[in-house]
């Protein structure tokens, strides 16, 4: 059983709380994604993220129960932001997806923690802990992923890009970032496969997820690999090879 070494966010004043009240101790409640991910990765964990059995109805009872501000940043999908000693917690109730577009994502609630994380994006992102315990859930080998500094989609890559096209862009920056050698095959070549699906989303959700990436410290190898497997050319086609050449040269100047 994986357990985390150190869980320092539970610390923080007022998270336990909004544990206590949501029902942690139950096993109503979890903490997911990022934060677990980091804290393996021994990173410092700015956010954390909920995931819950309860429904965003109950999660507002029970947090203004608690005496902490509940703040309904989206309803529809679930999601309840917590404030804790003036620190944004959001708290989500478990989904499983019922019908997306590539854009958007239609969601029934559940209480099956494994259908919740199979409509994530990659494994190292469907990692649940027990916020007590500090036991982590497991279902699609994440925690391997992690140690193999791999990024790999949950299930059929095909699959998780028709839901969301974002997600080709995703998987280069969590390359970028979390990585290490050459991307998982899998996932390139169905980047590479639907790299027109891109053309679908706002230039506004290109260019931030576009930013995050080459705010990265070593954007420049990974973006060669997005260039060479065409996927610039829907989104940059005024990217060419001399310019991906002098974003490398510059960043090995920074170094």
């Amino acid at each position: 059983m994986l357990t985390l070494p150190d869980m320092p966010w539970n610390r923080w004043p007022g998270m336990d709380r909004l544990l206590r009240a949501l029902g942690a101790q139950e096993g109503d409640t979890r903490v997911v994604g990022g934060a677990v991910r980091d804290t393996l990765l021994d990173l410092s964990v700015a956010d954390v993220d909920l995931a819950t059995r309860l429904t965003p109805d109950a999660v507002i009872a029970r947090v203004k129960g608690a005496g902490l501000k509940a703040v309904p940043t989206g309803l529809q999908h679930g999601t309840i932001t917590a404030v804790i000693d003036g620190r944004p917690v959001e708290v989500t109730t478990l989904r499983r997806d019922v019908e997306t577009d590539g854009r958007h994502a239609t969601v029934a609630f559940t209480d099956d923690w494994r259908a919740d994380a199979s409509r994530r994006d990659f494994t190292i992102n469907a990692l649940y802990a027990d916020p007590g315990s500090g036991e982590v859930h497991d279902y699609f080998d994440g925690e391997a992923d992690i140690a193999a500094r791999r990024i790999r989609f949950i299930g059929d890559p095909l699959r998780r890009i028709a839901e969301d096209h974002l997600r080709i862009l995703r998987f280069f920056r969590f390359h970028a970032r979390f990585g290490s050698g050459p991307p998982d095959p899998a996932g390139l070549a169905a980047c590479a496969a639907r790299a027109n699906d891109l053309m679908a989303l706002s230039r506004e959700r290109i260019a931030d997820e576009l930013l995050k990436l080459l705010a990265l410290p070593r954007p420049a190898p990974t973006v060669r690999i997005m260039a060479d497997a065409g996927l610039l050319k829907p989104v940059l086609p005024e990217i060419w090879s001399e310019g991906v050449s002098s974003l490398e040269a510059l960043t090995d100047a920074e170094e």
